[in-house]
């Protein structure tokens, strides 16, 4: 068999378990039993320590359905105890994450979801770490990427930030025309190219109530935002704007919509999440890899009860592989 007719290698994903006394080994172990039969041509490889994976599965058919899944173990620094954090484990969560990144990287990986992981035990541990995205970004040299979480749907709701976790004091310095115009960008190519979106427009929402009321209630719509879409629309990015934020969340309006762009964190977040809870995710573009996480935290106090729901964290994985489908056949 020539190469030209070989068949191609499947999908390869990456999914690291994050913090082990938390919610993220049973999730994966449960959202895996379904991924497993969903995407029986997809090549998963599980991150984590084996012996903490196979407590979490217990009786769950997950190694027995005969899918392509493959634990790639990894020591816990020192035992775990569900609900419990222990620094000492903080640097084997990091590198579960520099695995996937490395591998990714590479092209071991076409794509790389998240479990939910504790900064506080990173940080414990003498690792400054201030979450995934940030840590993407600085890993892979990319200077800027942009925060979005999505819900699911033949027309999901989709919001990324142009700020994303900044105190509310330091939001409006950190708008500039330039940032607001390489973010649109970002947003632009990477859902035409991940989502197959041929075309998208993008909502964006002003800073101030009722978008700054023609100044009266505060001037960056004036001075960065509006001039930010007029450059982005002469770039043929469609990015209607500014619109006030507590306004835009209606059917009426999103229902043309592929995107919101919200200014900062807690002012479009808050909706998304109380929309899509427990099935949104949460997608890092302008990377050169493809990310995709759950939508929540590692939730200790149902960590090892089984209560635990793995929608979001299932979602994560559906979404990874068709992100990586995309790149493939672009």
């Amino acid at each position: 068999m020539n190469a030209a007719s070989r068949p191609p290698s499947p999908v390869s994903i990456a999914i690291t378990s994050g913090e082990p006394a938390g919610v993220g080994p049973e999730l994966t172990v449960a959202a895996l039993a379904v991924a497993a039969e969903r995407w029986p041509s997809v090549r998963f490889t599980v991150l984590g320590d084996r012996e903490l994976m196979a407590e979490r599965a217990g009786s769950s058919p997950w190694l027995s359905t005969g899918a392509d899944i493959d634990i790639e173990h990894h020591a816990l620094g020192v035992p775990v105890t569900a609900g419990k954090l222990n620094a000492a484990n903080g640097r084997y969560v990091l590198g579960l994450l520099d695995t996937a990144i490395d591998g990714a990287v590479s092209g071991r990986f076409d794509a790389i979801v998240t479990a939910p992981l504790q900064k506080s035990t990173i940080n414990d541990a003498g690792v400054p770490f201030t979450g995934h995205t940030k840590y993407l970004a600085e890993r892979t040299h990319t200077p800027r990427v942009v925060m979005m979480l999505a819900g699911v749907g033949d027309r999901p709701l989709r919001v990324a930030l142009a700020t994303t976790h900044l105190p509310l004091k330091d939001v409006s310095a950190a708008l500039t025309v330039e940032g607001i115009v390489e973010t649109l960008s970002i947003i632009d190519r990477d859902l035409k190219a991940l989502f197959g979106l041929p075309k998208l427009r993008i909502l964006v929402t002003g800073l101030n109530p009722h978008a700054g009321e023609n100044g009266y209630l505060g001037r960056e719509e004036i001075d960065v935002i509006t001039p930010a879409l007029l450059q982005a629309r002469a770039l043929g990015i469609d990015a209607p704007g500014p619109y006030p934020a507590d306004t835009l969340f209606q059917r009426r309006y999103l229902k043309d919509a592929d995107c919101v762009l919200a200014m900062f964190h807690d002012q479009g977040l808050p909706v998304l999440k109380f929309a899509t809870f427990g099935e949104g995710i949460n997608i890092t573009l302008g990377l050169p890899i493809i990310r995709t996480s759950v939508d929540h935290g590692t939730a200790l106090d149902l960590a090892g009860t089984g209560r635990a729901d793995p929608g979001s964290l299932m979602v994560a994985i559906d979404t990874a592989v068709a992100m990586a489908r995309h790149r493939r056949a672009a």
